[in-house]
């Protein structure tokens, strides 16, 4: 039989799953990563995961996301989770732009999402609700990464993308990292990331969407947003230029961490996708990982999964069609997990990291 799923995790999250097996209660934060698109294959797992596995939750639940990460994790903390991921999946697909469209038509596209799918009611229902910890990272641009043209930026991505071949922690020179998080959770890990400069604000009902559409604000695609209420004046750009896939401490969490990824490696940063840079289970003992297996990839049309380049490599209705599929083959990957941890058969399934 074909496993669509493969779950591995860190020595000491390895370790109790074996012993134990895995339950809702276990977990304490989950990771989503930048991505865009490829985030299809998982929304069959966000269904199963926000809509059964985490029902009826009522300890905290951190929520650490950049990007499509934070866009996915929107829809947790309302009444009903699974809908939302659901909507968000049906409107993203729908998306159409123009034959050559401009970063203003992108920008307003995605604003108009955005209103659709998290409006005024929904963000008062994540703010007052208390189980569910949105943590969104942005980044707030110095020097000519906050240019609004494309010289400018292009420019300041070049030196930044020079300097990270010689260290992640020049990005520092470049960009601040900005973690917005719900209004009832402490910051997020805050005093152990080091590597580079770190703020943290609060996030509000007059800064939410401010603060998820700059989390995938991706430079030279999508305009930067600007002065962010109860955030340092400034231009915020995507999360994932400094946390891509994530690379930050984790050890300090108090359960464990789940990450449910779209890919069979972890990137730390934007700029590292052409590095050896990975991160693996030595970093990070006590998160279980679950990504597509190889199989699973290449059993999908073009033997890939989405990604925004299928705007411009595909017409209309071939994208569309293509995920949909995309995202039908991964509730079967969310069926073979969750039988796998309804079986206890977890304990077996699970390889190191």
């Amino acid at each position: 039989m074909m496993k669509w799923a493969e779950i591995k995790a860190g020595a000491g999250a390895l370790a109790h799953i074996q012993e134990k097996g895995l339950t809702a209660d276990d977990i304490s934060t989950m990771l989503g990563a930048s991505g865009g698109p490829k985030w299809f294959i998982l929304q069959g797992l966000d269904n199963y995961l926000f809509g059964d596995f985490f029902a009826g939750r009522s300890q905290p639940l951190h929520l650490l996301g950049t990007s499509a990460g934070g866009w996915r994790f929107a829809s947790l903390g309302r009444k009903n989770a699974a809908e939302a991921s659901a909507l968000f999946s049906k409107l993203y697909r729908a998306t159409v732009y123009t034959e050559k469209p401009d970063i203003r038509e992108i920008t307003d596209k995605a604003i108009e999402l955005l209103h659709e799918y998290v409006p005024d009611a929904a963000v008062t229902e994540i703010l007052e609700q208390d189980t569910f910890m949105h943590h969104m990272i942005a980044v707030r641009c110095k020097g000519l990464n906050a240019a609004g043209g494309r010289l400018g930026q292009g420019l300041g991505l070049l030196k930044a993308a020079g300097l990270n071949m010689l260290s992640r922690k020049t990005l520092g020179s470049s960009y601040e990292r900005v973690i917005f998080h719900h209004p009832k959770a402490a910051p997020i890990m805050g005093k152990n990331w080091a590597d580079l400069p770190t703020i943290h604000v609060p996030l509000s009902q007059s800064n939410f969407r401010q603060a998820l559409l700059a989390t995938g604000s991706i430079p030279m695609v999508l305009d930067g947003v600007r002065d962010i209420p109860g955030a340092p004046p400034g231009v915020y750009r995507d999360g994932g230029v400094t946390d891509y896939h994530f690379d930050v401490p984790l050890d300090d969490q108090p359960g464990l961490v789940l990450y449910p990824h779209f890919q069979r490696e972890v990137i730390p940063g934007w700029f590292d996708k052409n590095t050896k840079r990975r991160t693996t289970g030595a970093n990070w003992p006590n998160t279980v990982l679950i990504t597509p297996t190889q199989a699973f990839i290449d059993a999908l049309p073009y033997g890939k999964i989405p990604d925004r380049y299928d705007f411009a490599n595909l017409d209309v209705p071939a994208r569309q069609k293509f995920w949909q599929e995309a995202t039908d083959a991964g509730y079967r990957l969310a069926d073979e997990v969750a039988e796998s941890i309804a079986t206890g058969r977890i304990k077996e399934a699970v390889q190191p990291w």
